[in-house]
């Protein structure tokens, strides 16, 4: 078991990658709190991995909110008695708008979840597991982070300024055994294409990433996510700290 003993918090755990990560990581022995703001998936979800034998409590809710997120800490603490692990993987898309198009709410809303809601509980986590012994954090970035033409510019921005938070947290924490590690995942299937209805799509900016788009070489499923989320919490990544690792069938080496 590769997480025996080992608490974890994981974000959007109620689908798509999130959900394929709170399998694996209860199936390899991990305490998980599961956090989702879909309470009626996020139960789904905790029913099938607890019937499964995996250890697993619930908390919906706004990540965006500071009191939600850094309560997933706290009741990682309360739960278990500790944390070792947290996985920021609950995002939304923009409506792949360009800057000139960019309208402050979807600005404000998409980085409020990306980026505002993994400073949170990446806060809070910090100032637990160095009391604790260390831990370990994963960041799910996205090709976006890497290049400007996969989604519209507030997602773009959002994910770049999370491989920052991601850097800055494990220089400043490595001698405390923390360790921050980005993942960028290229064309997955996941739910998060709800968080895009048509209806509100730009059509100029879709247009654009839509050439992009035609350079993906191949779709993950959310267990491939999974499986490098469960190699960066354990222990056998030790001494991987900082690092941005894609994962999109060779998307990023055109």
């Amino acid at each position: 078991m590769r997480l025996d003993g080992k608490v974890a918090v994981i974000t959007g755990a109620a689908s798509g990658m999130g959900l394929a990560m709170a399998r694996r990581f209860a199936a390899e022995g991990a305490a998980v709190v599961a956090a989702d703001r879909h309470r009626e998936r996020l139960d789904d979800a905790v029913t099938e991995i607890a019937g499964a034998g995996g250890r697993i409590v619930a908390a919906a809710g706004d990540i965006a909110e500071r009191v939600t997120a850094e309560g997933l800490v706290d009741l990682a603490v309360a739960s278990y008695g500790r944390l070792d692990v947290l996985v920021n993987n609950a995002g939304i898309m923009d409506y792949m708008a360009g800057t000139a198009e960019l309208t402050d709410e979807v600005w404000r809303r998409v980085l409020a979840v990306n980026l505002d809601g993994p400073m949170y509980t990446s806060r809070r986590a910090v100032q637990v597991m160095r009391d604790h012994g260390g831990g370990s954090i994963v960041n799910i970035a996205s090709t976006a982070a890497l290049s400007g033409g996969a989604a519209g510019t507030a997602y773009t921005t959002s994910k770049h300024a999370l491989i920052g938070l991601t850097r800055s947290t494990a220089w400043m924490y490595a001698r405390q055994a923390i360790r921050c590690n980005a993942i960028c995942p290229g064309a997955t299937i996941t739910n998060i294409a709800e968080s895009m209805p048509a209806e509100r799509l730009d059509p100029t900016g879709s247009a654009r990433a839509a050439e992009f788009a035609t350079l993906i070489p191949a779709v993950l499923d959310a267990a491939d996510i999974a499986n490098l989320a469960l190699f960066l919490a354990s222990d056998e990544a030790r001494h991987i700290n900082g690092a941005v690792i894609t994962a999109d069938g060779g998307w990023k080496a055109t």
